[in-house]
C-alpha cells in the first residue's frame, strides 16, 4: 500500500516558510539596496565641497571649546575663520604660535595685540546690600530673571557661580568669605566665556601688564552709591585729580582708567576713600611682574 500524502505535506510546508520568511527577507534586502544606491548617488550629486583648510585650522586652535569667541565650538570658529567671518583677535585662548600658523594657513596678517586678563569689575558680594533672600536655582543667570538679582546695587555680583560654570580653565570662583567672583591670574587664558556668561556684565578683559583695575560698575551718583554697597565708586574724583598722566577719569560717575597712558604709580589705589581702585595680585606666574623704571 502506497501513502502519498508525506510529500504534498512537506511542499506545503516548504512553500510556506518561502512566502512568509524567505520572500519577504528577498524583497526588503532589494529594496534596501535600491535605497542605498540612490542615497549614495544623491550624496555624491548633492554634497557640499567642505574647504580642506578648515581642518587645517582647527588643530592649531587651543581646542577649548569655551565659546569665548561667540561660536558653539572650534570646529565652528575655525570654519568662520575660513570663510573671513571672524578675525583670529577673537579667540584668547589659542596660543601666539597656533595664531601663526592660521595666519600662514590662510594668508592672513597677524595683528599684534596685548596679552589680556578677564577682571570683575565688582568688589561688593557681603558689602552690597540684598533686596531678597533668593532661594531659587543656584546660577546667576536664573536669578537675574527674578527682579533683577537679589542684589540692591543693579550692577552688584551675586556670587552664585555662572561664570564659573563657563570657564573651562578653573580660573574664575565665587570668594567664600566675600562672595563675590574673582579670577585666578595663574589659569586666565581670557578666553572671554566669562565675559560672555555674565548676565551683569561685569567682567571684562584688560592688559595683562596693568597694575590696577576699577572694581565696580555701578553708574549711580554718589548717594545711591553708599545706600546699597560699601565698596562702590561714589564719583568723588580724587582718582582722577591725583592721576599724573590723566590716565584715569570719570564717565558716568564712575573711574575708567585709559591703559595707555597709565605709568601704574599706584596714586589712584592711596587715594580712594571706597577702595575700590585694586591692584593686580603679585602672585602671577603667567604674567610678568611689573617693575618700574628709575627715574633719570
Amino acid at each position: 500500500m502506497k501513502f502519498y500524502f508525506l510529500p504534498s505535506a512537506v511542499q506545503f510546508f516548504a512553500a510556506g516558510i518561502f512566502v512568509k520568511f524567505i520572500l519577504p527577507a528577498i524583497i526588503i534586502a532589494c529594496v534596501a539596496g535600491v535605497l542605498a544606491f540612490f542615497l549614495a548617488f544623491l550624496g555624491t550629486k548633492m554634497a557640499v565641497e567642505r574647504d580642506a583648510r578648515i581642518d587645517d585650522v582647527r588643530r592649531h586652535l587651543s581646542g577649548a571649546n569655551c565659546g569665548g569667541c561667540g561660536y558653539p565650538g572650534c570646529d565652528a570658529f575655525a570654519e568662520a575663520l575660513v570663510k573671513g567671518e571672524v578675525t583670529l583677535a577673537k579667540c584668547n585662548a589659542t596660543s601666539k604660535q597656533g595664531k601663526e600658523n592660521i595666519a600662514k594657513i590662510l594668508n592672513l596678517t597677524l595683528e599684534d595685540s596685548k596679552k589680556t586678563v578677564a577682571v570683575v569689575h565688582c568688589n561688593g558680594g557681603n558689602a552690597c546690600k540684598n533686596k531678597y533672600d533668593y532661594q531659587g536655582y543656584g546660577d546667576c543667570v536664573s536669578a537675574e530673571i527674578l527682579a533683577g538679582g537679589n542684589k540692591a546695587c543693579d550692577t552688584g555680583c551675586m556670587g552664585l557661580g555662572s561664570c564659573v560654570a563657563a570657564c573651562k580653565y578653573n580660573a574664575i570662583s565665587v570668594s567664600k568669605d566675600r562672595a563675590v567672583a574673582k579670577v585666578d591670574y595663574a589659569h586666565c587664558t581670557s578666553c572671554g566665556a566669562c565675559v560672555s556668561t555674565c548676565p551683569k556684565h561685569l567682567i571684562s578683559r584688560i592688559p595683562a601688564d596693568a597694575a590696577v583695575y576699577v572694581a565696580c560698575s555701578n553708574l549711580c551718583r554718589g548717594k545711591e552709591v553708599m545706600g546699597v554697597c560699601e565698596k562702590g565708586c561714589i564719583g568723588c574724583g580724587r582718582c582722577e585729580k591725583n592721576c599724573p598722566t590723566h590716565a584715569i577719569a570719570l564717565s558716568n560717575n564712575l573711574a575708567v582708567i585709559d591703559y595707555d597712558k597709565c605709568i601704574k604709580c599706584g596714586n589712584c589705589i592711596d587715594v580712594c576713600p571706597r577702595k575700590c581702585i585694586l591692584p593686580f595680585p603679585k602672585e602671577r606666574p603667567l604674567i610678568a611682574e611689573y617693575k618700574p623704571k628709575e627715574n633719570k
